[in-house]
């Protein structure tokens, strides 16, 4: 098996997307016309933005994904100044590899990990 997707739950699917799309510039949005659905696509892995409801709202409440970045300073730095704030870490993990992570604005977390430089 190889992951495919992460639905991230937002209280406002077009803010959601547009945060989402700028604290991710590579990835492409893809609109999906039969179910007006976009997903932004990471080569070939989607980040979908979804609304959150009753059965799933926002939050840091379970699983967070960790993306590989190459400068982790910078990484943090970048996602602070869109509005995403430090929830824990760095720590270093193993061989000058840390990790931390941020929540976005609506609640949720991501994992960030690489080198600090």
């Amino acid at each position: 098996m190889v992951p495919a997707a992460v639905l991230v739950h937002v209280p406002d699917v077009t803010r959601g997307l547009e945060w989402y799309n700028t604290a991710f510039p590579e990835a492409v949005p893809i609109y999906h016309p039969d179910f007006d659905f976009t997903v932004l696509d990471l080569n070939g892995f989607s980040l979908e933005i979804v609304q959150a409801d009753e059965k799933v709202g926002v939050g840091k409440n379970g699983t967070v994904i960790y993306w590989s970045v190459n400068n982790l300073s910078a990484a943090l730095a970048r996602f602070e100044a869109l509005g995403a704030y430090l929830y824990r870490g760095p720590i270093e993990i193993e061989n000058g590899i840390f990790m931390c992570q941020v929540e976005d604005p609506f609640g949720n977390l991501i994992g960030l990990r690489g080198a600090i430089t």
